[in-house]
């Protein structure tokens, strides 16, 4: 929810890299531009931004998560996104990215746990970014390592969202009983 965070900047850059690299369309949801309204289970709102970010969610076959780390906790704003869906999430890929001087990892756990609860699929790894290390005063990558690791999650996203979603869509549509996607429609 700040201008030119690093956890967004970083995102960005993931994105490119699908984009450019592997020429498949990547989207950035800006939860700082397209706000949504504090979730209410019984009340589902039906504002421009909720069906906005629902038609973006519906297109999308892999997510990247980005939030910085507060607290040891995922932002409130990715908390309440994470509300909104569920089996608008079932059967896609989720890659994370976190903003910390402490690794991120329990903000990652906490994600990859609300990702699970909606049965999506979590990469077994993210990226955690410190920005007086890994960035320059502009907001761009200076390290190797994190970059290097910014290109594997893209390919990651890419080769394993596509092979997950793949799957699941064919085991949906199927009369076979016994399937992950079958049983959970």
């Amino acid at each position: 929810m700040r201008k030119n965070s690093f956890s967004t900047n970083a995102l960005i850059n993931v994105l490119e890299i699908i984009s450019a690299k592997y020429k498949t369309e990547a989207r950035l949801l800006n939860l700082l531009e397209t706000e949504l309204p504090i979730y209410k289970p019984n009340n589902r709102s039906e504002n421009e931004n909720v069906i906005k970010v629902t038609r973006d969610v519906n297109w999308a076959n892999v997510f990247v998560l980005a939030s910085p780390d507060y607290h040891g906790s995922m932002s409130g704003t990715m908390k309440n996104f994470l509300d909104f869906f569920w089996k608008e999430f079932s059967g896609k890929t989720f890659g994370y990215i976190v903003s910390s001087h402490e690794k991120g990892l329990t903000v990652m756990d906490q994600m990859r746990t609300a990702v699970r609860q909606c049965y999506a699929w979590s990469l077994p790894y993210g990226i955690s970014i410190n920005e007086s290390e890994d960035l320059d005063s502009n907001g761009r990558v200076v390290g190797k390592k994190l970059q290097s690791r910014m290109e594997m999650l893209a390919r990651d996203l890419v080769v394993y969202g596509g092979l997950i979603y793949w799957q699941f869509m064919k085991d949906k549509n199927s009369s076979e009983l016994n399937t992950f996607a079958h049983y959970y429609l």
